[in-house]
């Protein structure tokens, strides 16, 4: 479909399903990696994010006439409303049933890996092998900020939020976010520390 997105809101506030389908599509790569980035570690121990990331487009599928037409900024928002919702229902459920999350993760698990799969051919074992150690090395370091720092970071760096998006998300002002912000990507440097190697 080579719609320009905001042709896509007045058909998507009608609940037609398929033109939300296509905001979907759209919004997929952002929402893969904000939920990815959004697990905590016994959430991600026992879910993976690709499993995740299909519920909460199920979902949004499934309610495709709540969609009101204010934008494509109210659909995003819309949408990781969903995703945070949701994965904080996964996280309480495994909490709350006192389902002790493994630290290790689950075999063949989660999108990263079935993209590693399939790019084997490119990679060296070794190019492989760090591209793993890469992402884990974020994850942990992503695990080590204040919650404040991780969402401010999800919503600014990942999804691409503007400062101004942030701020009204964040119920904050932009300056404030903006600090925020300065201050979060400078705790998440000092997580990862110097690169290994």
């Amino acid at each position: 479909m080579s719609h320009d997105r905001d042709d896509l809101m007045e058909p998507a506030s009608q609940g037609d399903a398929d033109v939300v389908g296509a905001l979907l599509v759209r919004e997929l790569p952002k929402l893969r990696a904000f939920v990815r980035l959004r697990m905590n570690p016994g959430l991600r121990a026992r879910e993976e994010s690709a499993d995740l990331v299909s519920s909460i487009c199920r979902e949004i599928l499934e309610h495709a006439e709540r969609f009101q037409h204010q934008g494509s900024e109210n659909f995003r928002r819309w949408l990781f409303t969903t995703a945070i919702r949701l994965l904080r229902n996964k996280a309480k459920f495994w909490n709350r049933d006192r389902r002790a999350a493994r630290s290790e993760r689950l075999p063949g698990g989660d999108a990263d890996a079935e993209m590693a799969a399939a790019c084997r051919s490119l990679l060296t074992p070794s190019r492989d092998a760090s591209a793993h150690e890469q992402l884990d090395r974020l994850e942990r370091a992503f695990e080590q900020l204040p919650e404040e720092h991780r969402e401010v970071i999800a919503l600014a760096r990942v999804l691409g939020l503007s400062h101004k998006e942030v701020a009204e998300q964040m119920g904050r002002s932009e300056l404030a976010t903006r600090s925020l912000l300065h201050r979060a990507l400078a705790g998440l440097a000092e997580a990862l520390g110097p690169s290994p190697g």
